[in-house]
């Protein structure tokens, strides 16, 4: 691989097959459901205290990432901080499984969702700023976008194993209490035992950041601290990282919002059941998981702003198209090529930073990266609410979110080719 070698390229990779179990398994498909309905007093109230802890992790990580990075990169290593917040994301999912269906324990589940998502999300900044360490220059795009692909395709195998295995095993294994929904709860320790495992190759194989020796942690704090800001003051209009991050801030509020409604459009629009749109879901982590990696060819050839390009025009027009579906076979076609298209745009962006970002700065750069993707998240999920019920209409509020990628697109064909 260019004269570098491949264990750490794989080792890095298989951070992504580890830790996307959490966002597949926790997030999105099997606990926030649990959490809904089994946990909280009723749905509606469940659902909003949901996105209230959404909400508040958002915050949290939108302030502190770039502070961090700024930290982690006057220290001049990346690993230990990788270390403690994989393990802080490992120990809090592993406590969900203590939250037994009762509103008595809302409280808990909230709070461990809330650490183990910060815990994600930090370890992710360093993991990102380790990818130019890792590959070599011309094989960026390869690299992420296997690593996004092996996302996919590992939340993906852990969710599978989840319904397989524990949920739908009739009789449940080792015992498990039904009565008790501890099959449901045990994917909190199966995820945190995935997450655990398959991160082990990433301390084993990558190895620590080339960067000078860097300072004591007293220093770099205090250092770190003031590089961001003035960073952030130097930040100006006319640089293409800061108008690349505003552009990913409009177009990942855009991608957030439709991993976050369209299971609930596709069961309120098209009829689809909980198991049909699981079966979706799988489908679609599929063809996103394919699409990164192919795409990463793309990246290498034609540079990360290009492809970030085509993603979006590809996302944009086939959310168009399924919009107009006319029924669940043509959404279910119009879904499969929509989904191509998803990894790519993320997979993208995260080489096109990497490829943007100073050596000495890469942790604080993905600090403001993480930044652009937190910082207004709530703004799809409030403008689709507000457009559904004012037109009383699934499909008008599911429109916002092509009017929000529509925006990044636009705002990123002013951002100059680093290329």
């Amino acid at each position: 691989m260019s004269g570098r070698p491949r264990g750490p390229v794989i080792g890095w990779c298989l951070y992504d097959w580890a830790n996307s179990a959490f966002p597949t398994v926790i997030s999105t498909f099997v606990f926030a459901a649990y959490f809904t309905k089994g946990v909280a007093p009723d749905e509606t109230t469940g659902t909003f205290l949901w996105g209230n802890a959404t909400a508040i992790s958002a915050v949290c990580i939108a302030i502190l990432s770039p502070m961090l990075g700024a930290i982690a990169d006057r220290t001049g290593r990346r690993k230990p901080w990788l270390l403690v917040f994989s393990g802080l994301c490992i120990l809090a999912t592993a406590a969900l499984w203590t939250v037994e269906p009762d509103p008595a324990f809302v409280t808990r589940a909230l709070a461990l969702v809330i650490i183990a998502t910060i815990g994600f999300e930090f370890a992710t900044v360093f993991y990102n700023a380790m990818l130019a360490e890792v590959a070599a220059p011309e094989r960026l795009g390869r690299v992420s976008g296997l690593g996004w692909g092996l996302g996919y395709l590992g939340g993906l195998s852990c969710l599978v194993v989840a319904l397989f295995v524990l949920i739908q095993a009739d009789p449940p294994p080792f015992g498990l209490d039904k009565a008790q929904a501890e099959p449901v709860r045990a994917t909190a320790l199966l995820v945190a035992i995935w997450f655990a495992v398959f991160s082990l190759p990433t301390f084993l194989m990558v190895p620590e950041s080339r960067l000078p020796e860097g300072e004591p942690l007293g220093e770099a704090v205090r250092d770190g601290l003031r590089r961001i800001w003035a960073t952030v003051r130097r930040l100006r209009w006319s640089q293409p990282v800061t108008r690349f991050l505003v552009a990913r801030m409009l177009y990942a509020d855009g991608l957030t919002t439709l991993f976050t409604f369209g299971g609930i459009y596709a069961a309120g629009t098209f009829g689809m059941d909980f198991d049909e749109i699981i079966l979706f879901g799988i489908a679609l982590n599929v063809t996103a998981g394919l699409g990164a990696v192919a795409f990463g060819w793309i990246d290498d050839r034609v540079g990360p702003k290009r492809a970030i390009f085509w993603a979006l025009i590809g996302l944009v027009a086939f959310g168009v198209a399924a919009l107009l579906a006319p029924d669940k076979t043509w959404f279910w076609g119009i879904g499969m090529a929509l989904g191509t298209f998803m990894g790519p745009a993320q997979a993208a962006s995260r080489t096109y930073m990497a490829r943007l970002a100073p050596p000495d700065q890469r942790a604080e750069m993905f600090g403001l990266f993480a930044l652009s993707g937190k910082a207004t998240n709530f703004a799809g999920p409030l403008v689709l609410g507000w457009a559904t019920l004012a037109f009383d209409s699934q499909r008008a509020g599911m429109a916002t979110i092509v009017l929000f990628l529509v925006a990044g697109l636009a705002l990123l064909t002013t951002v100059r080719d680093e290329r």
